[in-house]
């Protein structure tokens, strides 16, 4: 079994050469788990023992939040045959969401810093086997302004409402930002993650001024946190990252995740930025799917021979482990790592 180093995980998201390869997930569906381990994913305990069994040298730890969005759960045939809510993916608003008007601005119920819980955090530093680390996770700044909205009335109002954008930005990147501002003072989180997709494959969800206006000042505020610390700042996002590439370098981000194929092939991103970013993930989901083990470990092999030289490579997924992946895939996927990296 693969002996957890944090510390090795750390120096890598920060560019450095640990000697491995470390591994890297921001999910892993519950059904995943629950196959592997055989039993329920139901603490944080199961959640350390199954991240550790695998052989990740990490735990990532998320703050209980509350934010009424409109959304609809996804449904998913499971394995007896019936179908269940998803307990991690809802369809977004694209039309109408629940804050349109100043007047449901006004009357929308704003969750507070004080009703955001820490104690999973707790729970983990007590239950962490040695050589493992604590990551610090929240996201969705962006993506929380734009399904409070609906993302045709958020399109819209950038232009036609920029001060109510203005102001649900500002809510949302208030109750957000406090999150890492906690865990930040927590001296066992070992690095920082922060979440929310900006980009399609085809490009940015919307233009760069924007982003640069009301995104980026709050992405820099988490940078800032991870530097004071000087420990690791990993950002995801999905999607074609080019034309904004040199400000998440800015922000002070030093890691990138999870580099989808389709949108920016990994082993460019390592010619152009590998001595300024950790590069994370990369291995296709749709491989990950419906791919044979061959296939997946070949793909990884290609990257552990052209991207993970020199350090600054965190291998996994281009995205996550939904559970419509092949389990058997995800296992040749580590176990390659493990192996050879």
């Amino acid at each position: 079994m693969h002996k957890p180093h944090f510390e090795g995980l750390a120096a890598t998201l920060m560019g450095g050469d640990a000697g491995f390869v470390p591994l890297i997930e921001l999910g892993i569906h519950p059904f995943i788990k629950e196959a592997l381990l055989g039993r329920p994913i139901q603490t944080v305990q199961d959640d350390i023992e199954f991240m550790r069994s695998m052989g990740y040298d990490f735990i990532k730890i998320q703050p209980i939040f509350d934010l009424e969005l409109n959304q609809t759960l996804v449904e998913l045939v499971v394995p007896n045959g019936l179908y269940k809510n998803a307990p991690d993916r809802a369809w977004a608003p694209e039309q109408k969401g629940l804050i349109t008007t100043w007047e449901e601005f006004e009357r929308y119920t704003w969750p507070t810093p004080d009703q955001i819980a820490y104690s999973r955090f707790d729970e983990a530093r007590r239950a962490l086997p040695e050589g493992m680390g604590i990551i610090g996770q929240y996201g969705d700044i962006f993506t929380n302004a734009w399904e409070l909205m609906g993302f045709e009335t958020f399109a819209t109002s950038v232009y036609e409402q920029p001060d109510l954008v203005k102001h649900v930005f500002e809510k949302v990147s208030g109750l957000i930002l406090s999150m890492f501002d906690v865990m930040a003072e927590m001296e066992y989180v070992g690095a920082l993650w922060y979440s929310d997709d900006i980009a399609y494959t085809g490009g940015l969800m919307v233009p760069p001024e924007f982003l640069r206006e009301y995104f980026f000042p709050c992405l820099k505020r988490i940078g800032d946190l991870a530097k004071r610390r000087k420990i690791p700042f990993i950002y995801h996002s999905d999607g074609v990252l080019w034309s904004v590439m040199e400000e998440i370098i800015q922000c002070g981000v030093t890691a990138l995740h999870p580099i989808e194929p389709k949108s920016m092939h990994i082993i460019e991103l390592k010619h152009r930025f590998g001595d300024r970013l950790c590069l994370c993930g990369g291995v296709e989901v749709d491989v990950l799917a419906r791919g044979s083990q061959e296939e997946v470990r070949a793909l990884v092999t290609r990257y552990l021979e052209e991207v993970a030289p020199g350090g600054g490579y965190c291998a996994g997924s281009s995205n996550s482990i939904p559970e419509y992946v092949k389990v058997e895939n995800y296992i040749a996927m580590v176990e390659t790592v493990l192996r050879h990296g």
